[in-house]
């Protein structure tokens, strides 16, 4: 169910699952239902799986197949937009948490106050409370507690502007998994919109590593060369991707895992994944002045 406020914009928030975690699925949506003011448009999109009863009269979608995150959430939005035109998508994972009642009003504001405003990039805390640093989209993590502009924002504790999404299109389906967030946030600062991140804006989630997921590896090295390939100015593709691969070694990486990026690595350089689109040096610059240039 929604309710939507005369003058204010309506939210819709969007979850995949792959149904193996029932109990915290349960209790998001449930932190979801009592935020502050209107209720939100909640759809739930099962990848390939069956979906549990679910509280609050979410909508939910058992997709017949794994689309990935951003194929599923291509997925989630364009039910929203098929089924109850919003304002606002947020993307949540299915393990997380909203610990406050007040992030929706808050949200609503921040696009209320800012038409540039394109993209909110929450802060993420763990079980304790503590903010997880390579969750914030700054070099080095820098102090999660600080707000401001940034080029980048986590997959699944954001929040967008729908004309956004209408205006860049979907996030990069053939992705799969990896970098997708990135690809999406270089084209929204392309066309002119700003990405903020929002330290009072806060998700839970448990503590976790990346590398937990089977492909993590291949896949971060082929999108890391597909997303370069996509959106880089041509002289800027190969820094970028020696950049990437140096950090890569120099972080010692187990073996197997080491082999399998590079293997995604060469595959992104034989497979296209268009279209190719280059961002304008104007925004090249705009990037490097925010602290994070396009080749780091």
């Amino acid at each position: 169910m929604t309710g939507r406020g005369t003058g204010t914009q309506a939210v819709g928030v969007v979850v995949l699952t792959m149904g193996d975690r029932a109990k915290e699925l349960r209790a998001l949506l449930e932190s979801v239902a009592a935020q502050e003011g209107d209720s939100a448009t909640v759809v739930v999109l099962g990848q390939g799986v069956k979906l549990p009863d679910l509280p609050g009269g979410g909508a939910a979608i058992e997709l017949p197949q794994n689309l990935g995150i951003p194929g599923g959430r291509n997925a989630g939005v364009q039910w929203l937009r098929e089924h109850d035109g919003v304002d606002i998508v947020v993307v949540l994972d299915d393990d997380g948490l909203l610990p406050r009642t007040d992030t929706l009003r808050l949200v609503r504001e921040a696009f209320a106050e800012n038409p540039r405003l394109g993209i909110v990039s929450f802060r993420i805390v763990d079980e304790e409370g503590v903010s997880q640093r390579r969750h914030v989209p700054r070099l080095g993590g820098a102090d999660p507690h600080v707000s401001g502009p940034v080029t980048t924002f986590p997959g699944g504790a954001h929040a967008i502007r729908m004309g956004v999404i209408n205006q860049v299109g979907d996030f990069p389906a053939p992705f799969f998994y990896a970098h997708e967030e990135t690809d999406f946030a270089w084209r929204a600062l392309d066309a002119g919109w700003e990405i903020h991140y929002r330290a009072d804006i806060v998700l839970r989630h448990p503590r976790t590593d990346a590398s937990r997921h089977a492909v993590y590896y291949r896949n971060t090295g082929r999108n890391r060369v597909w997303l370069a390939k996509r959106h880089l100015p041509a002289v800027l593709v190969p820094v970028y991707l020696a950049a990437w691969a140096a950090y890569t070694v120099a972080q010692r990486h187990p073996l197997p895992g080491l082999k399998a990026w590079w293997a995604g690595f060469f595959e992104g350089v034989r497979v296209p994944c268009p279209p190719r689109r280059p961002i304008r040096w104007r925004t090249v610059w705009r990037m490097t002045k925010l602290g994070r240039p396009p080749v780091i």
